[in-house]
C-alpha cells in the first residue's frame, strides 16, 4: 500500500476532504440514532460499543500504562495500573455517549448531575471580578459545564477546534443552543482579550490547566514527582483582574450520575517578582489537580503524553518512550 505522503497534494486533499465528509455523516448519523433511543436501550448500546471499541485502541493503552506507570510506579503493581487504565477508557467512552444523549436530552443533564459546595462559586462572583474555574480534562468536564450553564451562570469556557471547520461549526452551535460559550485557543491574542472580557464582565471562565503545554510560554512545575510544561493563564489571568481562582471538578457516580465539586477559591501568593508569583500559583494549581487524580485517577485521561517536553538542562532519569 503506498504510503500517503507520496501521493500528489491535489489527490491527498481529496482524501482529506472525504474523510472528513464521512466523519461528519457518521457524528451526525450516530447522534440522530442515538438520541432516537430509550434510555435503557441507549445504555445497553454503550456497553456494546465499549467492549467493541476497547480492542481497537491498542495505541492509546500503550501510552496510558506508560504515563499511570511514571505517576504511580512506585506506588502501584502492574495489576493496579492496568485496572485503572481499563477504568479509565470505560469512562471516556460512555461520557462521549452521555455527552451526546444528554445533549440531545437536555433535562437529563439537571437529573444526573448534581452540585458540591456550590457556594464557593455564588461567593466568588459576589466579589464582580468573574471566576476563573481551573480543572482538568477529567471526568465528564464538557457535561460540568452544561449543568453548569443550565443552572444560569455566564459560563465560557477555552478549548482548542478541532480540525475540521464544518465539524467545529456543528459543536459550536450545539454549545451555544445550550448556553455555553465558546473560547478558542487561537488566535492567542484574541483569546486573552476575550477571556480578559468575560471575567471583566463578572462571568465564570474554564481553564483546564493539565496538558504538556510545550517548552515555549509555560512554566514547569512538579506534577506527580516530575517537571510537567505548563500554561500559565489562569494565573496571568488572576493578576490582571485580581479575579479568584476556583478549582472544580466533575466525578462519576455509580453507572450514570456525576457530581461537580467546588473548592474554595485559590486567591494568589505573592513571589519577589512577577515571575515567581506565576511559577508559584501554578504550581499550586498544579497540586490541586495532582490530589484529584490520585483519588480518582479512573477520571482523568492517562493517554495524554503530560510529561513529553522536558527542561533543556534536566537531566531526567525516567525513560517515556515518546
Amino acid at each position: 500500500m503506498a504510503d500517503e505522503s507520496s501521493i500528489p497534494m491535489n489527490i491527498r486533499d481529496r482524501i482529506k476532504i472525504f474523510k472528513r465528509a464521512m466523519a461528519r455523516v457518521g457524528l451526525k448519523g450516530s447522534t440522530w440514532f442515538i438520541n432516537k433511543l430509550p434510555y435503557g436501550m441507549f445504555c445497553w448500546i454503550t456497553y456494546f460499543f465499549l467492549a467493541i471499541g476497547f480492542c481497537f485502541i491498542i495505541r492509546q493503552r500503550k501510552i496510558a500504562q506508560e504515563s499511570l506507570q511514571i505517576a504511580f510506579g512506585k506506588d502501584k503493581d502492574p495489576r493496579e495500573i492496568k485496572t485503572i487504565a481499563t477504568q479509565c477508557f470505560k469512562n471516556l467512552g460512555k461520557g462521549m455517549m452521555e455527552l451526546i444523549y444528554f445533549m440531545g436530552h437536555p433535562r437529563m443533564i439537571r437529573e444526573k448531575v448534581s452540585f458540591e459546595g456550590k457556594h464557593h462559586l455564588d461567593e466568588a462572583l459576589k466579589l464582580g471580578r468573574g471566576v476563573i474555574g481551573v480543572s482538568a480534562h477529567f471526568g465528564n468536564f464538557p457535561l460540568m459545564l452544561l449543568r453548569l450553564a443550565q443552572e444560569g451562570y455566564k459560563t465560557n469556557a477555552i478549548i482548542r477546534s478541532t480540525r475540521d471547520p464544518k465539524i467545529e461549526e456543528y459543536f459550536q452551535n450545539l454549545r451555544t443552543s445550550l448556553g455555553l460559550h465558546t473560547i478558542y485557543s487561537h488566535p492567542r491574542q484574541q483569546c486573552v482579550n476575550t477571556s480578559l472580557l468575560v471575567l471583566r464582565n463578572n462571568e465564570f471562565l474554564f481553564i483546564p490547566l493539565d496538558q504538556n503545554f510545550g517548552s515555549a510560554g509555560g512554566v514547569f512545575v512538579n506534577f506527580f514527582g516530575q517537571k510537567a510544561a505548563t500554561a500559565t493563564g489562569p494565573v496571568i489571568f488572576a493578576m490582571r483582574t485580581k479575579a479568584p481562582i476556583l478549582p472544580v471538578f466533575i466525578v462519576r457516580e455509580g453507572e450514570d450520575n456525576h457530581r461537580i465539586i467546588f473548592d474554595p477559591p485559590l486567591y494568589l501568593q505573592a513571589g519577589v517578582d512577577d515571575k515567581e508569583t506565576v511559577l508559584l500559583n501554578t504550581e499550586r494549581i498544579t497540586q490541586v489537580i495532582e490530589t484529584y487524580i490520585r483519588k480518582y485517577p479512573q477520571e482523568w485521561g492517562w493517554m495524554h503524553r503530560r510529561w513529553k517536553t522536558r527542561p533543556a538542562d534536566e537531566n531526567n532519569s525516567v525513560t517515556l518512550n515518546i
